[in-house]
């Protein structure tokens, strides 16, 4: 086994949300893109397959050409460990900002500042200010 690489599957936005996310993170980059052509069962230039890294931790993603009953869960997360507290607060309001608050950035015991969100595109990140 080479690595494990955590799978996105987005709904016709894919490109949208890594170009969003890297310019969140510092350190962040699309590795590649492969669009569905003309003749593709996907939407043409909709992302039939992409690899982008965030922090150096690569994730792949799609534009599933199926539409699905299903959608991103919270219980599967990004787990973000921030080294300051602007950091942390910028993350929190750029990723909740069209999404959903889980748990508000607040001193729970475990950590200086926590917060859990769900974003614009559906996707669940905590992010984690340590002690």
């Amino acid at each position: 086994m080479a690595k494990v690489t955590p799978f996105l599957m987005f709904q016709g936005n894919a490109e949208e949300a890594m170009n969003y996310y890297i310019s969140l993170i510092e350190d962040s980059e699309i590795i590649r893109i492969t669009r569905y052509g003309a003749n593709g069962p996907g939407e043409e230039g909709s992302v039939m397959h992409a690899a982008f890294t965030l922090k150096g931790q690569e994730f792949m993603c799609i534009d599933s050409n199926i539409k699905h009953e299903f959608t991103f869960t919270p219980s599967f997360s990004i787990y973000i460990t921030c080294d300051t507290e602007e950091e942390i607060n910028r993350l929190y309001e750029n990723l909740s900002s069209g999404g959903d608050l889980l748990m508000p950035l607040d001193n729970y015991g475990f950590s200086k500042k926590f917060g859990w969100v769900v974003d614009k595109f559906g996707v669940s990140w905590q992010l984690n200010l340590p002690l």
